[in-house]
């Protein structure tokens, strides 16, 4: 599969999460294991490029390529001022959103709202495409709701449209993360257009992973909420495809000192104040399932600075009862 000068062999991906694939997350997948990172959807308002959200959003500064930059709007001209503004800051790859069910991006007919109206969807697509010289991808979902499926239309849009990978997750805009995924209209999708798919949804493991690129024909596969506190999961899902072998679980040692590199990033990205505070949500996802994890959770949660942060992130994955076995391997 190539996107512009780069090549992948089922790629794995890390999906696009707001709040949660910000530079740092982003280097730490690629570094281990995925062949792509996509960015937080970075809006198209340029009323608002000079928030402080959106300049640290379209901060990739250490990022090493392919750097894939999602975008997010409406509007044909403001959609394609935002695509030529990623490229000229760096962008490899820019990414369109069309698969957010979020109500305030939804409200603003963006993000999955824009499944609803083919006939825009096909202006957006083809003006993006035209007016930057990097490979265009787009992310959608099944359709708007089960009624009106619409994904095979949609996917048929990107191709004519000069699309280059469309990445689908099995659900409807209405669904939002409810219920299980479905992969039967992805299957459709792959069949219905000759651009890479990759399938996005519920894939949690190596082995589910292998399971759906067979039921759909997908060319890669993109992992969201399983990445969560788990990053080494990208890079075990692309040795298991790669080899039919299991990597072993990381050590709680090893994963101290992951952590404790991605808070460093954290605050070093958005200052100590906000990145002790943004911190904290990953650190809860870091330590579910072990131990004492619902105390040591309350006890983070009240921590103000970044030295206190380090300190108990290493004294609890250094505890003894945290202890996995042998390693994949520290960052």
């Amino acid at each position: 599969m190539r996107l512009g000068r780069f090549e992948f062999d089922r790629p794995v991906v890390l999906a696009p999460m707001a709040g949660v694939t910000d530079r740092p997350f982003r280097i730490l997948c690629k570094r281990l294991g995925a062949d792509l990172a996509v960015s937080e959807m970075v809006t198209s308002n340029k009323a608002l490029y000079a928030t402080r959200k959106s300049l640290t959003r379209m901060n990739h500064e250490g990022e090493v390529s392919p750097k894939i930059i999602q975008i997010a709007g409406g509007d044909v001209a403001m959609m394609v001022e935002a695509a030529q503004m990623n490229e000229a800051l760096g962008a490899d790859i820019i990414d369109i959103n069309m698969g957010c069910p979020a109500k305030k991006v939804c409200n603003k007919a963006a993000g999955s709202a824009l499944l609803s109206d083919e006939s825009l969807v096909g202006k957006i697509l083809t003006a993006v495409v035209a007016s930057v010289d990097v490979p265009v991808t787009l992310k959608i979902r099944t359709g708007p709701t089960r009624d009106s499926i619409n994904g095979v239309e949609i996917a048929k849009i990107a191709s004519d449209s000069g699309v280059a990978m469309l990445s689908v997750h099995g659900r409807t805009r209405a669904d939002k993360f409810l219920g299980e995924a479905e992969y039967e209209t992805i299957a459709k999708i792959v069949q219905s257009v000759d651009i890479p798919v990759l399938a996005n949804g519920d894939i949690n493991t190596p082995q589910q992973a292998e399971q759906v690129l067979q039921l759909t024909g997908a060319a890669g596969v993109m992992i969201g909420r399983a990445a969560q506190g788990n990053p080494w999961i990208l890079g075990q899902i692309k040795y298991y495809l790669d080899t039919g072998k299991e990597l072993t679980e990381p050590t709680s040692a090893e994963k101290a000192d992951v952590l404790k590199w991605h808070l460093q990033n954290l605050y070093e990205l958005y200052g100590e104040y906000s990145g002790v505070r943004i911190a904290r949500k990953h650190i809860a996802w870091y330590c579910k399932g072990k131990k004492n994890a619902a105390e040591f959770r309350s006890n983070v949660y009240r921590l103000e600075t970044a030295e206190e942060q380090l300190d108990q992130v290493d004294a609890f994955f250094r505890q003894p009862f945290n202890e996995m076995p042998l390693a994949v391997g520290a960052l």
